[in-house]
């Protein structure tokens, strides 16, 4: 008997095999088939491709015990379509390493390991659990909108509960790796033994050992970053997209995707319930909020009432700052009253390193990166200059234009590091960290810092946007946002949106359990736009204001966006590809094409970038259109193609 296997490879169809000596085949049976001159892992797939090609074809080898339920095959479908990726690639998220199949006698148990805690709902957060579930079991999204410290995280630690005990397996989606040991430890508080934890950093065998136990059913409960949606569930119950707003949600290289909207895809034809959570959400689940297309429900209050904090506006002088100094001297002085009562503080600088930027006394000269179009940052920890796009690294050692000699450089702005060694000078006797990617590298490092912040062991940390999103430190009670000076990109057509969130989250890191806290804003333009939404603090107003903005303006969500990337060693061969690209698409019905321009960054990784963005109705599925056009045009071998949809980077 002939069937389909879909092989992981850059496939969009599956390939026809014998069945041999296995009758028993379904769609999603997953089995071994001989492919070339090696041994293939494939997947029955659910129809056959025509073909009137004729060919020898190859049988079945063997059939592995695990197999994907029909709806993994539709989600793997619609996946493919909707991004625009070759279904073999998509296949290839879901399976994982060849390892994966092998038996093992690995058992990961969720049995429990400590008696867990006692926690009761208030009112508030219990009349928003009653709404929760009386949206039901089946397909629904809810947003559940909370200011930050409002306990979200118990509400739908008890949904999820609820979908337990229903022997439904649960997902939870974080943005960012580093929060899984904070909310491994909270989950074991809660509900008495630990999830499973799923990223990129996890060891092989602990990959293989949750991938089987997943597939079988046995294992109900896993904690991840966005790469644990692609894990094939026996019996999945619900999804928690914890920080629905964060756009690390968004793969922005390989495979593109966002997790949040594909999660949401894998609900409805799985049919189980989505619960967004978030103190503002993005503007696109606000206005499907609006359409009455999600369920919501929100906390307006802080768990226990304790209150948001208090705001201090530090004008920066610019004729007076001392241009190696970037803390004043008012910000200080409200910085030792909560010093001395042996609270913690938190400098918020969204930069990595120590200097942004290094120019040449001498002849002006400047580090640049020799495989892309940026200025290399200075990392006093390293002594070396870094390129935060392709991770080229050098020592500062230039020849001057003018003196012939080494260039003489000179650090301009200011970077976590530097601040880090500002406040070192300032408070020699205080114990300083800094919460950074950069520091974060291993686990125990990681998991050391966490604890030592909860224990009261920092006195001072200093970090970035890492700090914002969601850690739970209960001594927190003072923050300096260091540059508050909110420059958005003028590419970024999210940036005033991402600034308010952002900012909205850091805000909630600090007085949590505190009923006198402070965030302080270092600036030199007190009566900016941003700064004064953020203080403002009006979340329902803002999101209205932009909406009627990007209505204006027919940006998403009123129009969908896709966006084409061509790629090349070549700038001229880049931009001259994108035209003829364009001259073929514009074949296409209701779509504007915009471009080509060159990307912002116009190079990374030595190759140049020119880009399309095309434009069409919120209305119209556009991507099947597309990809018929994209595969008759004759594309250079020089070039590399990527289309992105839904974009949130154009950079």
């Amino acid at each position: 008997m002939k069937v389909p296997v879909l092989i992981p490879r850059i496939f969009d169809h599956p390939h026809t095999y014998l069945s041999g000596k296995f009758n028993k085949l379904k769609p999603g049976s997953i089995v071994s088939v001989p492919f070339g001159k090696d041994e293939e892992i494939g997947v029955i797939w659910d129809r056959q491709e025509e073909t009137n090609r004729k060919f020898k074809i190859k049988t079945i080898l063997e059939k592995s015990k695990f197999s994907f339920n029909k709806n993994l095959i539709k989600f793997i479908n619609w996946f493919s379509v909707y991004n625009l990726v070759p279904k073999g690639m998509v296949l290839k998220m879901f399976l994982g390493d060849k390892s994966f199949l092998k038996e093992s006698s690995d058992k990961f148990s969720q049995v429990k390991i400590k008696q867990k805690n006692k926690f009761d709902l208030n009112k508030e957060q219990a009349k928003s659990l009653q709404e929760i579930n009386s949206f039901g079991n089946n397909f629904s999204v809810t947003l559940l909108q909370g200011v930050t410290g409002s306990g979200k995280t118990i509400v739908y630690f008890e949904k999820i509960k609820e979908s337990l005990k229903k022997n439904k397996q649960v997902l939870v989606l974080l943005p960012e790796i580093f929060l899984t040991n904070q909310f491994n430890q909270r989950f074991e508080e809660y509900f008495g033994f630990k999830p499973a934890i799923w990223h990129s950093k996890i060891t092989k065998k602990n990959r293989r050992n949750i991938w089987q136990n997943i597939i079988n059913g046995k294992l109900k409960l896993v904690l991840g970053a966005r790469s644990s949606l692609f894990l094939p569930f026996k019996n999945l119950g619900l999804i928690v997209v914890d920080e629905e707003h964060d756009t690390s949600y968004k793969q922005d290289d390989g495979i593109r995707y966002n997790a949040r909207d594909m999660a949401i895809s894998r609900g409805s034809i799985e049919n189980f319930p989505i619960l967004l959570s978030t103190s503002i959400p993005s503007l696109e689940t606000y206005n499907n909020v609006k359409n009455g297309k999600y369920n919501f429900t929100k906390l307006e209050k802080r768990y226990k009432n304790f209150s948001l904090p208090n705001t201090e506006i530090v004008s920066l002088n610019l004729d007076k700052k001392n241009k190696n100094i970037w803390i004043d001297i008012k910000t200080l002085n409200l910085v030792r009253t909560y010093l001395e009562k042996n609270e913690q503080v938190l400098f918020f600088l969204n930069r990595r390193g120590y200097a942004p930027f290094m120019i040449c006394k001498g002849c002006g000269g400047k580090l640049e990166c020799k495989n892309c179009s940026i200025f290399l940052t200075f990392h006093k920890h390293l002594k070396k200059a870094m390129c935060h796009h392709c991770g080229y690294k050098t020592e500062i050692n230039r020849k001057c234009g003018k003196t012939k000699l080494n260039c003489e450089f000179q650090m301009y702005g200011p970077g976590v590091e530097k601040i880090f060694y500002e406040l070192k000078q300032i408070f020699p006797e205080k114990n300083i960290r800094i919460l950074s990617s950069d520091f974060l590298s291993k686990k125990k490092e990681t998991k050391n810092l966490l604890e030592d912040i909860e224990k009261n062991k920092v006195n001072i940390l200093v970090g970035t946007q890492l700090i914002s999103k969601g850690f739970n430190f209960p001594n927190l009670n003072c923050i300096v946002v260091v540059d508050a000076d909110f420059s958005g990109m003028g590419f970024d057509l999210r940036s005033a949106e991402k600034n308010i969130q952002l900012y909205n989250q850091l805000s909630g890191r600090a007085g949590r359990f505190s009923k006198d806290s402070l965030i302080v804003y270092q600036t030199f333009d007190p009566s900016g736009k941003t700064l004064k939404n953020i203080l403002e603090n009006n979340q329902e107003k803002f999101l209205h204001e932009e909406t009627l903005l990007r209505k204006e303006k027919n940006l998403p969500p009123f129009s969908r966006l896709i966006a084409i990337i061509i790629s090349s060693k070549n700038e001229k061969e880049s931009f001259s590809e994108a035209q003829k690209i364009k001259k073929n698409l514009s074949q296409l019905n209701k779509i504007d094409i915009l471009g080509p321009v060159s990307s912002p960054i116009f190079k990374i990784k030595n190759n140049y970038r020119t880009r399309l963005l095309l434009r069409f109705n919120k209305d119209l599925f556009a991507q099947k259109a597309l990809h018929k056009m994209l595969k008759k045009i004759n594309i250079s071998k020089k070039i590399k193609l990527t289309v992105d949809v839904d974009p949130l980077n154009f950079s």
